[in-house]
C-alpha cells in the first residue's frame, strides 16, 4: 500500500495542476510539436491510446505504459506533414533491477526557405530553418500486476532563424486493469513545465528584456532601447483520461475499443474513440477525434514479424487533415517500427 500512496496522490493532484493553468486561447501555446503524435498504431486508433499503450510508445502517450512489457524495445517513427515538414522519433526502453527505464529523442524539422523583407517585396537570398528538439528520460514501475505508475523528463529545444528556445517538462501516467474484459484505465499529464520565451535582441546591442522606458541608449544607434520585455508563453500542457477494454479475446486475435477524453491549455477538449482488430500477426485500426479542426478521422494497420533478431512491428497510418492539405498524398502520413528483443 505505501507504494502505491504516492502515485495515488499525484494523481488526486491532477486537476489541482490543471486548474491552476489553464490558459483556453487557441494557438497561444509555444512549443506546438509537443502535440504531434508519434507512433502509426496510436495515431490509427485516432489517438485514443493513453489508457491502451503497453509498449515502447508509452514514453509519449503514458509512461506507466513501459512497465507493462518488459522487453527490450526500440521504436523509429516518421511522419511526413503537408508543407514539407517531418517528424522523427526514436525511443529505447529496458527492465533493470530498479525498474523500466526509457530514452527518447525527438524533432521536427523542414526544408531551408527563403528569407523574405517587408520592404523589399521579396527575398533577400538569404535562407533560415526551424526545428524543435525533444530529448527525455522515462522511469515506469509496475507496482502490483494491475497497477502501475511513470514518469518523464525531458529538455525542450525551438530553434527559429537566429532565435531560441530552451526549457524542460514532465509527463506523468498511470495504468489500472480491473481485471474484467482488460478493461483498463489509464491517465497522463504530460507536458508540465514553466512558461518559456523568446530571446531576441532586435537592437542588436547584446541585451534583451530592456526598459523600453528608462531612456538610455545603450547600443548607440541614436533611439531608445527597441527591446521591451518578451511575452511569455504556456507550453501544451495536456490532461488525458482513457478507457479500453476487449470485445473478445482468443488464442490468435482480438478486438478491442477505446475512449479518451483530452484537455489541452490552448484548445478545446477532444474525444478521442478508436478500436483494432488483430487477426494472427495482422492489425487494424481506425479512430476518430471529435471537436478537433484539424484532424478528423484516421485509419492504419499493421503486421508483426518474428525474426531471429526478435520481433518486428510495422505500423502504417493515415490523418485526414480536411482543408489544411491538399491532397491524399500531401496529407498526414506515418511509419513506425518497433523491435523487442
Amino acid at each position: 500500500m505505501k507504494k502505491i500512496l504516492i502515485p495515488l496522490i499525484v494523481i488526486s493532484l491532477f486537476p489541482v495542476l490543471l486548474s491552476a493553468s489553464i490558459f483556453g486561447k487557441t494557438g497561444t501555446a509555444s512549443l506546438q510539436f509537443l502535440k504531434l503524435g508519434v507512433d502509426a498504431r496510436a495515431i490509427g486508433m485516432g489517438e485514443a491510446y493513453t489508457a491502451v499503450t503497453n509498449d515502447i510508445s508509452s514514453v509519449y502517450w503514458n509512461p506507466a505504459g513501459i512497465a507493462q512489457n518488459f522487453d527490450k524495445q526500440i521504436m523509429f517513427s516518421h511522419t511526413n506533414w503537408p508543407a514539407d515538414i517531418m517528424h522523427e522519433y526514436v525511443a529505447y526502453s529496458q527492465e533493470t533491477e530498479y525498474g523500466i527505464f526509457g530514452i527518447h529523442a525527438s524533432i521536427l524539422h523542414m526544408d531551408d526557405m527563403e528569407v523574405t523583407e517587408e520592404y523589399l517585396f521579396g527575398p533577400t537570398g538569404e535562407k533560415f530553418t526551424s526545428s524543435d528538439v525533444s530529448v527525455g528520460l522515462t522511469y515506469a514501475q509496475a507496482f502490483t500486476d494491475k497497477f502501475s505508475f511513470g514518469i518523464t523528463a525531458k529538455y525542450l529545444r525551438e530553434d527559429i532563424w537566429d532565435d531560441n528556445i530552451n526549457s524542460f517538462a514532465v509527463d506523468l501516467g498511470t495504468l489500472y486493469n480491473t481485471g474484467y474484459k482488460n478493461l483498463t484505465i489509464g491517465m497522463a499529464l504530460r507536458n508540465f513545465g514553466p512558461d518559456v520565451k523568446y530571446e531576441i535582441d532586435n537592437d542588436e546591442d547584446g541585451h534583451i528584456d530592456e526598459d523600453p522606458f528608462d531612456l538610455f541608449d545603450n547600443d548607440g544607434d541614436g533611439v531608445v532601447d527597441e527591446d521591451g520585455p518578451e511575452t511569455e508563453f504556456k507550453i501544451p500542457m495536456n490532461f488525458s483520461l482513457g478507457v479500453a477494454m476487449d470485445v473478445f479475446r482468443e488464442d490468435n486475435s482480438y478486438w478491442i475499443v477505446s475512449a479518451q477524453l483530452d484537455n489541452c491549455v490552448d484548445r478545446k477538449e477532444t474525444w478521442n474513440l478508436g478500436t483494432e482488430y488483430n487477426i494472427n500477426n495482422l492489425y487494424l485500426r481506425a479512430g476518430k477525434q471529435i471537436n478537433l479542426d484539424a484532424a478528423n478521422w484516421s485509419m492504419g494497420f499493421g503486421v508483426k514479424m518474428p525474426t531471429r533478431m526478435g520481433t518486428f512491428n510495422v505500423d502504417y497510418a493515415y490523418t485526414d487533415m480536411g482543408r489544411l492539405a491538399e491532397s491524399f498524398l500531401k496529407s498526414a502520413h506515418r511509419i513506425s517500427v518497433k523491435l523487442a528483443f
